[in-house]
C-alpha cells in the first residue's frame, strides 16, 4: 500500500471547496472534466434503459450491444478491423490500465511511462511490483519526448510501454511518423506491449487522431484505452473500456469479475446512445475548448516568468513557472490562497513535473480570464 499514490486534483479541489465554504471565491482550473452537460439524445438513452429495465447484472465484459459499438467505432475512427469480442467495458476507462498492469507487470519486470503523465500510470506499476521507467516529454520539444533514447530505454525486462495521445497533463500528441518510430521499437521486442491511452483522442486541435494499434503489425500488440467522461462529458457515468489483444481478454475479465463484476448496464446503453448518435455535442465543445486554449497560452504566456507551449489536444496547459523563483508546491499555494486560482503543482505529475503547473481549461472563458488576471498580479507582487 506504501507504493500506491493518488491523483491530486481531487485533493485540491477538496481544499478549494473548504475555501468557498469560508465565502473565497475559488476559479477552479485543477478538475479535468468538462464543464458541458452530458448530450440531452444520451441522458434520454440511459432513462429508458432505466424504464425498459437494465437495473441488472451484464456480462463482466459489458453488454454485446455496447461491445460491438465499440467495435464499429474503432473501425470508423482508427481504422481497426476490431472484433467485438476483444472490448472489455469497465466502470470508467481507470480499471483498464489497472487490470492490464496487474496482469502483465510484476517484481522484476519493467513499464515505460510518460512523464509528466498521468499519476495513475506511475502509482500502478510501483503498486505492481514493476520498474517505472520514465520517459521525459521535454518542453523545448513542445512536451514530446526525445524518442532517439527509446531503444536504449527497453530490455529483456521491458512488459509494457505507455503512451498517451493527447496527453494528461502536457497536452501534446504524437504524430504519425513518432508513432512509427515507436511502433519499430516495440516490433523488435516479442513480450512487450503497448497501452495507448486514447481517452483525448476527440479533442484535438490540427491534424487527425493516429492510433498505434493502426499500425501494421501492432493491433496484436496494443491495449487501446478510451472511454465516454471526455468526449461526451460523461464523467459521472463512469464508463470505459479497452480493445484488448485476444491472450488478454480472459485475464483482463477476470480481474474485472473479482473487482467490481461489472458496469453498470443503464450506463452502457447510454454508451451506446453516444456512439451510434449525432456526434455535433463533440464537435462544439471541442471547437469552444479550441477557443479557450487560445486564450489561456496567449494569456499565460504574456505573465512575466511563465512560458506556456501551445497545447496540441485534451483541454490543459502546463506553463513553466521556472523564472518565477517559486517550487511547483509553492505557486500552486500561492495560487489557491492568494489569487484565488485552483491549479495543479506540475511535481503531482512526475519528477520531471517540478517547475511546472497544470491549469485544466475546462471553465468558462469568463473565469478564465479571470484567472489569468489574478495570476498575473500575484507574479508581478512576487
Amino acid at each position: 500500500m506504501s507504493r500506491l499514490g493518488t491523483e491530486s486534483a481531487f485533493e485540491v479541489l477538496a481544499r478549494a471547496r473548504a475555501l468557498e465554504a469560508q465565502g473565497r471565491e475559488i476559479v477552479h482550473l485543477e478538475i479535468g472534466e468538462p464543464d458541458f452537460e452530458t448530450p440531452e439524445h444520451i441522458v434520454q438513452a440511459g432513462v429508458k434503459a432505466l424504464q425498459d429495465g437494465y437495473t441488472h447484472y451484464g456480462p463482466t465484459p459489458g453488454l454485446p450491444e455496447l461491445r460491438q459499438a465499440v467495435a464499429r467505432n474503432s473501425r470508423e475512427v482508427r481504422g481497426i478491423d476490431t472484433d467485438w469480442q476483444q472490448v472489455v467495458v469497465t466502470p470508467g476507462a481507470k480499471p483498464i490500465m489497472f487490470y492490464v498492469l496487474l496482469a502483465i507487470a510484476e517484481a522484476g519486470a519493467e513499464v515505460i511511462y510518460p512523464n509528466p503523465g498521468f499519476p495513475i500510470y506511475e502509482s500502478m506499476i510501483e503498486f505492481s511490483g514493476a520498474k517505472a521507467v520514465p520517459m521525459q516529454l521535454l518542453e523545448d520539444k513542445a512536451y514530446h519526448p526525445d524518442l532517439s533514447r527509446l531503444p536504449e530505454m527497453v530490455n529483456e525486462r521491458t512488459r509494457l510501454l505507455i503512451v498517451n495521445s493527447p496527453e494528461n497533463p502536457c497536452g501534446s500528441a504524437f504524430t504519425l511518423q513518432e508513432l512509427e518510430t515507436i511502433a519499430d521499437v516495440v516490433r523488435s521486442h516479442p513480450d512487450m506491449y503497448v497501452m495507448s491511452d486514447e481517452i483525448y483522442k476527440d479533442i484535438l486541435y490540427s491534424g487527425e487522431h493516429h492510433s498505434i494499434a493502426a499500425l501494421p503489425g501492432m493491433a496484436d500488440r496494443t491495449i487501446i484505452l478510451d472511454g465516454f467522461s471526455k468526449s461526451y462529458a460523461m464523467t459521472g457515468w463512469r464508463l470505459g473500456y479497452g480493445i484488448l489483444p485476444e491472450e488478454l481478454v480472459p485475464h483482463v475479465s477476470r480481474l474485472a469479475t473479482n473487482s467490481v463484476s461489472c458496469a453498470a448496464s443503464f450506463s452502457q446503453m447510454a454508451g451506446v446512445a453516444a456512439l451510434d448518435g449525432p456526434q455535433d455535442a463533440v464537435q462544439e465543445m471541442a471547437a469552444e475548448f479550441a477557443r479557450r486554449r487560445r486564450l489561456i497560452a496567449d494569456g499565460l504566456q504574456s505573465i512575466p516568468g511563465i512560458n506556456c507551449p501551445e497545447p496540441e489536444g485534451a483541454f490543459y496547459a502546463f506553463p513553466s513557472i521556472k523564472d518565477t523563483g517559486l517550487t511547483s508546491a509553492e505557486f500552486e499555494e500561492r495560487a489557491m490562497q492568494e489569487a484565488g486560482v485552483a491549479l495543479l503543482s506540475g511535481a503531482a505529475f512526475g519528477a520531471f513535473g517540478e517547475g511546472y503547473v497544470r491549469l485544466s481549461y475546462a471553465n468558462s472563458q469568463e473565469n478564465i480570464s479571470r484567472a489569468l488576471e489574478s495570476l498575473d498580479a500575484m507574479v508581478r507582487g512576487l
